[in-house]
C-alpha cells in the first residue's frame, strides 16, 4: 500500500493540522505496518497557480511547446503520477479564508486532467481515479460543523469532497479540530475534538475486513 502524506499549513510546528495529518499518518502504518508513505510538504514546495504555459500542452493549444510550457508539463506529469499511483492520501488541511489553502488548490488543479483523472461521456462526467481513500485533518478557527450558518460558510470539506468525487473517488473522510482560534479553552477542546476523530476512524478502519485481507495477500 503506498500512502501520500500531504500538509498545507503555514504554520509550521505551530499548526495543529500537521500534528493530526502525522497522528493519522503513524496510526495508520500500525494497522498497516508495510504502508509505503511519501511526503509532500504544499508549503515548502508549492507547484506554481495555473496559467497558459500549464494548460499549453495538456489542451494542445500550440503545436510546438515552448520550454517553459515543457517545465509546467513535467511538474504537473510528476505531481499527477505520484497521484495515481497512490492508494491513500492523508492530507493536513486548514481553513484559511474560507476555504483551502492556494497551495492545496494549486496541487488539486495539476490533477485535474481529462483522460486522465475524469473524462466526459454522453456530456456526463466519469470520475477515472477510482478506488484511493482519501483522509483530511481539518483545522478551523471557528466552529463552522453544528449551524447551517457555519456549514454555508465553510468551503474546504464541501471543496474537497465535491473535487475528488469529480475525480470518482467515494472514500473520503475527515477529522476536524474547530474553534482553534476562540481562545485557549476553546483550542484544547478543538484538538482533543481532533484526536478523538483520528483514533475512532482508526479503530473503525482496524475493524474493516476488506483492506486488511488485500494487504496480508499481497
Amino acid at each position: 500500500m503506498k500512502l501520500l502524506h500531504i500538509d498545507s499549513s503555514i504554520r509550521n510546528d505551530n499548526s495543529v493540522t500537521r500534528r493530526l495529518s502525522s497522528e493519522l499518518v503513524a496510526q495508520w502504518c500500525g494497522i498497516y505496518p508495510n504502508t509505503q508513505v511519501e511526503r509532500l510538504d504544499l508549503a515548502l514546495d508549492a507547484p506554481g497557480h495555473f496559467n497558459s504555459d500549464s494548460l499549453g500542452v495538456k489542451y494542445g493549444l500550440q503545436a510546438e511547446p515552448t520550454q517553459r510550457q515543457r517545465a509546467e508539463n513535467a511538474l504537473s506529469e510528476r505531481l499527477l503520477t505520484q497521484f495515481l499511483e497512490t492508494d491513500v492520501i492523508v492530507m493536513g488541511v486548514p481553513l484559511y479564508n474560507f476555504t483551502v489553502p492556494t497551495q492545496l488548490k494549486a496541487w488539486i488543479d495539476r490533477l485535474a486532467q481529462p483522460g486522465r483523472t475524469f473524462k466526459y461521456v454522453d456530456g456526463v462526467s466519469v470520475g477515472l481515479a477510482a478506488g484511493k481513500t482519501i483522509i483530511a485533518a481539518m483545522g478551523r478557527g471557528s466552529i463552522y460543523s453544528t449551524t447551517e450558518a457555519g456549514q454555508a460558510k465553510e468551503h474546504q470539506e464541501t471543496f474537497l469532497k465535491v473535487m475528488f468525487g469529480f475525480f470518482g473517488i467515494t472514500d473520503i473522510r475527515f477529522v476536524r479540530a474547530e474553534g482553534i482560534s476562540m481562545g485557549e479553552a476553546a483550542m484544547q477542546a478543538g484538538v482533543q475534538n481532533g484526536y478523538a476523530e483520528v483514533a475512532a476512524l482508526i479503530a473503525a478502519e482496524a475493524k474493516a475486513p476488506s483492506r486488511k485481507a488485500e494487504t496480508l495477500a499481497s
